[in-house]
């Protein structure tokens, strides 16, 4: 088993995307595809901004990236509900659940790329980020098993430490979390 920290070349990976619940399928898969396009871009940017340098590979957005594009190259359009990109008046949170979505991705350490659409007001119409198979396949990785029903925060449960390390670490724990709220778009 890969823990954290170890090498990721046996990995599987999967392009997740959070579109608007309210476009059309063909556009949700085009808004989709602009954020494909975003975070292919980004990657680059991130590996060219001091020139080429000879051990590229190494990068850590470089690997997965490569891998998934040229072999695993699975899309997951999940929906992610409503975009507003004004924020409320009383709280200053994004009003929009895509943009609040969008911010608990960062929060949590997780690399995106969004897509802005110009032709609705440049509006937030795509999330995209890599998952690894640590995440989603819950066959070989399986969910946690609390060992001990008196301990109701799981996170101090016995083992629990070494489960979050067997699956990547704390990134892919919560995506595990995050990932359960959401339908195919």
């Amino acid at each position: 088993m890969i823990k954290e920290g170890q090498s990721n070349e046996r990995l599987k990976y999967r392009m997740y995307g959070l579109v608007p619940y309210n476009l059309s399928p063909i556009q949700q898969a085009i808004q989709f595809g602009h954020g494909v396009q975003e975070y292919n871009n980004k990657m680059f940017e991130e590996l060219f901004k001091d020139k080429l340098k000879k051990d590229y590979k190494k990068h850590p957005l470089f690997y997965p990236f490569h891998k998934w594009a040229n072999e695993d190259k699975t899309f997951i359009i999940l929906n992610g509900g409503t975009t507003n990109k004004e924020p409320d008046i009383v709280t200053g949170e994004p009003k929009g659940t895509l943009n609040q979505n969008l911010l608990s991705l960062s929060i949590n350490g997780v690399d995106v790329a969004c897509f802005y659409e110009p032709d609705l007001g440049d509006q937030l119409t795509a999330i995209v980020f890599l998952v690894d198979e640590r995440v989603w396949n819950k066959e070989k990785y399986p969910d946690f098993t609390p060992t001990n029903g008196l301990i109701r925060d799981i996170t101090r449960q016995p083992f629990y430490k070494d489960w979050v390390s067997s699956i990547g670490g704390d990134k892919n724990a919560w995506l595990r979390s995050f990932l359960i709220q959401f339908r195919l778009a």
